[in-house]
């Protein structure tokens, strides 16, 4: 009984816990609207002192400093790609967590591919070269083969 009840107290404790984001109350905007289109933006954006993590989820003070210019750029009447556009021109292609698809960043998307290519043209041949057929010792000669009969004969 007290193991389903100690069951019981975790889980709830897990689920009431409130979910941690880098954005606080007083960041919120009054319109729901411009909010969610902020904090889709927010999760657009990379954190400059933490790199691998959005603005929208640090709390990092330049973070909070992204985040309210975004809600700014909104309530001046920017479109998302403006916003996107002003902080790209603002702090480079750095700032965006998924990169735009361009020649300066044609190395960063094609060099996967261009791995997996290489990857599985050397498997390849690395299996032609393995191949019984490949393996298999040359056909012989006629000469040869009546030698082989000879010995056969012999033996049998």
């Amino acid at each position: 009984m007290r193991k389903l009840l100690a069951r019981i107290a975790v889980v709830a404790f897990v689920v009431g816990c409130p979910v941690a984001y880098g954005v606080q109350p007083d960041e919120i905007m009054v319109d729901p609207a411009k909010e969610a289109r902020a904090r889709d933006l927010s999760r657009e954006l990379r954190c400059m002192v933490c790199q691998n993590q959005s603005i929208d989820d640090s709390d990092a003070p330049l973070a909070r400093d992204l985040r309210i210019l975004v809600r700014d750029r909104l309530k001046a009447g920017d479109e998302d790609k403006q916003v996107l556009d002003f902080l790209t021109a603002r702090y480079g292609d750095f700032v965006l967590l998924k990169p735009r698809v361009s020649w300066r960043t044609a190395a960063l998307w094609g060099t996967p591919a261009a791995l997996l290519l290489l990857g599985g043209l050397g498997l390849v041949l690395v299996l032609r070269r393995r191949s019984p057929a490949a393996a298999a010792a040359p056909g012989l000669t006629p000469a040869e083969q009546r030698r082989v009969e000879d010995i056969l004969r012999q033996e049998g």
